[in-house]
């Protein structure tokens, strides 16, 4: 399936106190990075929730970050990792690809976290702009709802 044929998703109503989330951005490609997050934004003032923003130096530092975050005084209900990495002509991508996806997952199994993610890892910066474009499927809005989702079916489950 391709972004253009994603079904459109509504944003989730919450129900209860107001979700409190921390978007982790590595804002390498900075047009990229701040279109999926306005478009994340938008999604969670629509959702009633707060956010905070984080910036870290790359993708590769994402999932340090979330974890840095765990260990913070501040709770968050939820999470949403945006970035984006370009396919060049080393192997540098596919190990920044690999290790940033995976150290997400990780830290959001490990500790039972609602991660939504926005980590584009594309071949070209066309790629990207079209995942991260005011009309189209925004992958930040997508990361967004994913993360109000996973929140709300953490409530349903009695796990927060």
């Amino acid at each position: 399936m391709s972004t253009a044929d994603a079904p459109a998703q509504t944003v989730p109503q919450l129900g209860g106190e107001a979700p409190a989330i921390l978007i982790i951005r590595a804002p390498y490609y900075r047009s990229i990075v701040d279109g999926m997050t306005e478009a994340a934004k938008a999604v969670l003032q629509e959702a009633c929730a707060t956010f905070d923003i984080v910036d870290v130096a790359g993708a590769f530092e994402l999932p340090q970050a979330l974890r840095i975050a765990l260990r913070g005084r501040t709770k968050y209900s939820g999470f949403i990792a945006i970035g984006c990495v370009v396919r060049g002509e080393t192997d540098h991508y596919d190990f920044i690809c690999q290790s940033a996806m995976s150290g997400l997952m990780d830290v959001a199994v490990q500790y039972g976290i609602c991660l939504g993610t926005a980590l584009l890892t594309v071949d070209s910066i066309a790629q990207a702009t079209a995942r991260s474009a005011e009309t189209g499927a925004n992958k930040g809005g997508e990361a967004a709802i994913a993360c109000l989702m996973q929140i709300a079916l953490a409530r349903q489950l009695g796990a927060v």
